[in-house]
């Protein structure tokens, strides 16, 4: 298992994985198989989705806020109910199909992790396993 170690800057924010992803795919030596990734946080989450176009990370940010406004009230204590939710919306995890020895990503896609309660610094695990033929 190799653990991406990240220090977020701001409450609500994407970071894009996907290159430290690759490199952990490619130091494993896995050729066909699949890889976890996996964030062990419940205010943060893992999704892939567009990297090229910063505007459709900027747009799903908007609209997360929008469904679940930070400044609502909620009976958790910490204040920070709306980052519990979003993470849920979003998911933990995502389990990524690797061939040629890389993700098997479409043109666009990037894997990002998703932080709703920052700045904080943040794990993210990944498991990369073989699959015969």
């Amino acid at each position: 298992m190799e653990t991406i170690s990240i220090k977020t800057k701001s409450r609500n924010e994407f970071v894009d994985l996907t290159r430290e992803i690759n490199q952990a795919v490619k130091k494993s030596g896995v050729q066909e198989g699949l890889c976890l990734v996996y964030v062990p946080h419940t205010t943060a989450g893992i999704t892939i989705n567009e990297g090229a176009d910063p505007d459709v990370v900027s747009d799903i940010l908007q609209h997360l806020e929008e469904m679940v406004p930070a400044g609502k009230r909620f009976l958790h204590a910490e204040g920070n109910s709306d980052a519990h939710i979003k993470s849920t919306l979003v998911g933990a995890s995502q389990l990524i199909p690797v061939t040629g020895g890389k993700l098997a990503l479409g043109t666009w896609q990037a894997v990002f992790l998703c932080e709703f309660d920052g700045p904080r610094a943040r794990n993210v695990f990944l498991q990369v396993v073989p699959v015969g033929k």
